[in-house]
């Protein structure tokens, strides 16, 4: 039971990652893979604010996602200056040059990281097990509640519009450059709480946590699920992220079932399982309409 707790817990927080890079990618359109430098920058900073600095969890994981959101709104910058596939590149860069900062500085433990960090605490009650997962599924219906409520503000209109067409979003008057930093500061605050409660879960973090390939897996999530939805990166994070888990059986074999099965969707549900338009959520509909 406690194995199967544990899964879900990772679910619930990769879920909260897709869903944040859902935000900046999904709604406007700013392609990124380097989203695990945020979840790392959010689980270095509660880290440290706990270990080192003294801190309780809770003042740190507000912190952590307030710290994560200025850096992310900061390192929105250059895609102020590019496009596309530059996006890409200078997004991939920011999340190498992220990771190599806290395995080369000693202040943030270096290779060895930072150990010791405490499961969150409340009314004296230490949250473990289904506790723990109870918060993280807590922090995921706040996730999904702010990624339904911008999508219907006219916030989540200018995004649409900056994710359809810069230029023509930008002739209608909404202001490209500000909207850009905050899909970038939305997108990493929520990937930073996630940080937080991965950090406290596992008890120790380690540079290798948030490499790049950690980025490739949390975009699979979203484009997987149905990118541009609510739903989408929410079952592409349960799907993809247990998969692997309950494939162990297979030993390494299980890496290439879960890359066939992403191939496979890529060539016939490009939209994703979930997505607007895809087989199964037009039946979906249908059998819901009838």
């Amino acid at each position: 039971m406690g194995y199967l707790i544990s899964i879900a817990t990772f679910a619930c927080i990769w879920a909260v990652l897709a869903l944040s890079l859902n935000i900046l990618t999904g709604y406007a359109g700013q392609v990124s893979l380097g989203h695990a430098a945020f979840f790392g920058i959010g689980a270095y900073a509660s880290a440290m604010l706990t270990v080192k600095a003294g801190w309780s969890f809770w003042p740190a994981f507000v912190a952590a996602i307030l710290i994560t959101g200025v850096v992310g709104g900061f390192l929105g910058l250059p895609s102020l200056r590019v496009r596309h596939d530059f996006l890409v590149l200078a997004t991939m860069g920011i999340n190498f040059v992220v990771i190599a900062i806290f395995k080369y500085v000693s202040f943030f433990g270096g290779a060895l990281g930072i150990i010791g960090i405490k499961k969150p605490a409340l009314f004296g009650w230490t949250l473990r097990g289904p506790w723990f997962l109870a918060l993280a599924a807590l922090y995921l219906v706040l996730t999904l509640w702010i990624s339904a409520y911008l999508s219907r503000t006219w916030a989540g209109l200018a995004l649409t519009a900056l994710r359809e067409d810069e230029d023509a979003a930008e002739a209608v008057g909404v202001s490209v450059p500000r909207f850009k930093i905050y899909a970038f500061a939305i997108s990493a605050a929520l990937a930073g709480g996630a940080g937080s409660l991965y950090a406290h879960f596992l008890g120790s973090v380690f540079p290798d946590h948030f490499a790049f390939v950690e980025s490739i897996g949390i975009m699979s999530m979203v484009v997987f699920g149905g990118i541009g939805t609510l739903r989408g990166p929410v079952v592409g994070a349960f799907i993809l992220k247990a998969l692997p888990e309950y494939l162990r059986f297979v030993g390494d074999y299980r890496y290439a079932i879960y890359g066939g099965v992403l191939v496979l969707m890529m060539l016939f549900q490009p939209q994703g399982i979930l997505g607007d338009n895809s087989w199964l959520w037009n039946k979906i509909r249908r059998r819901i309409n009838d």
